[in-house]
């Protein structure tokens, strides 16, 4: 009976440990299958795209872009730059990002105009990309180690997650929530909360295609609930696993842009 009792406190002790461990292993799970799917498709990948910039007013602005992006490895470091070519007034403009999982990713701006690289320090990498509610690090992507995440609930179609800033005073936000697709681990929806749990930013999927066998975001929005206005972004001709060179992310072709890369390759 003694020994009966023991077990029974023993068990009482560790299994919700095991518990927590287990759900702690498959939260890190989905939010590392989220990454991959959201910006780790195919070896590299190749996006047209065009941003519609919508003010509180509902004054409009339009932005075109290329996007060109590469994987140093699955889940690691990769490489990205955006070319834009509309309007008149930031055609030829070039972002660059090297982004690194181990600390702060390298990001330079070439202004045409001026004819100036400009280092983008990482303070910055939350402000305003090009005037829209898109921020430098949606281009590349937050990394998942910045934070810590839990799952609040398990719908038949979503996984809703809840993640903190493990720096909070390096952010604007006091914590998000992210619902993750089910069957393709995508992201369909984000809401950034302030230090006053108000809702100020979400980011949604608002469509999704499968191209190369790649669950592929198609076009999407983030508004600002608070203030008003919203960015609407739009893909198109995406390609992936194209055989980008290593040597075109680099400063030198922010000047001199890969002109055979930035057209569509599958006609």
């Amino acid at each position: 009976m003694r020994n009966t009792i023991a077990i029974t406190l023993l068990l009482t002790i560790l299994l919700p440990a095991g518990s927590q461990a287990d759900e702690g292993g498959e939260v890190q799970a989905i939010v590392a299958r989220a990454n991959l799917a959201a910006y780790y498709a195919g070896a590299d990948g190749r996006s047209e795209a065009r941003m519609i910039i919508e003010d509180a007013q509902g004054r409009r602005q339009l932005r075109q872009f290329t996007v060109l992006r590469r994987n140093r490895e699955a889940g690691g470091d990769q490489d990205f730059m955006v070319f834009f070519s509309r309007p008149s007034d930031v055609r030829g403009t070039v972002f660059l990002v090297a982004k690194h999982v181990d600390r702060d990713d390298d990001r330079w701006l070439y202004l045409p105009g001026l004819d100036l690289v400009r280092r983008i320090s990482a303070g910055d990498k939350r402000t305003s990309f090009v005037g829209s509610h898109f921020f430098y690090e949606d281009v590349s992507g937050r990394n998942p180690a910045d934070d810590d995440h839990a799952l609040l609930e398990t719908t038949a179609e979503h996984y809703l997650l809840e993640s903190r800033p493990k720096q909070p005073a390096s952010v604007e936000f006091a914590r998000y929530r992210s619902s993750v697709d089910k069957s393709t681990y995508l992201p369909m929806k984000i809401e950034y909360l302030d230090a006053r749990d108000r809702v100020y930013r979400v980011v949604e999927a608002l469509a999704v295609e499968s191209i190369d066998g790649h669950p592929t975001v198609t076009r999407s929005r983030i508004s600002d609930p608070l203030n008003g206005g919203q960015t609407l972004m739009e893909f198109r001709s995406t390609e992936y696993d194209l055989g980008l060179p290593a040597e075109i992310f680099s400063e030198r072709y922010l000047r001199t842009p890969p002109t055979e890369w930035l057209r569509r390759v599958a006609e």
